[in-house]
């Protein structure tokens, strides 16, 4: 068993690929249509046909895919000036601020509502005999 990678619902998948490329610098790798996979293994999957694939109908409603239950979790080598690329373009959770474990992130949520922590890359592995 390998645990790939989440994939979160959308409501415009066009607008969120958009985000993503765009905002995030990700790069697509493959565009589906209804389904967009980056080249970091992340991908977004447009809600109502996802719906009809797993639960053969839609659950209804438009309220925000987003729910404050998941956080979505990316790197980046220089933390303050993705900050700068980014903040201005997003409903900020949080600048940038050192967490207790020692690492440098800002929140903010994405189109749908889904948060997204931004935090410098750790070498987690090397602290552990």
């Amino acid at each position: 068993m390998r645990f790939v990678n989440p994939i979160p619902f959308v409501r415009d998948i066009g607008r969120s690929r958009d985000f993503y490329r765009d905002r995030l610098g990700l790069k697509v790798l493959e565009d589906f249509g209804t389904f967009v996979l980056f080249e970091t293994g992340f991908a977004i999957h447009d809600g109502r046909a996802l719906e009809q694939t797993v639960w053969r109908k839609e659950t209804g409603g438009e309220e925000p895919y987003g729910r404050k239950n998941l956080l979505l979790y990316f790197e980046h080598e220089d933390v303050d000036a993705a900050f700068a690329a980014i903040a201005p373009h997003v409903e900020l959770i949080h600048p940038v601020e050192r967490q207790a474990w020692g690492q440098r992130v800002f929140r903010f949520y994405d189109p749908d509502g889904h948060a997204i922590e931004i935090g410098e890359p750790q070498d987690l592995g090397a602290s552990v005999p």
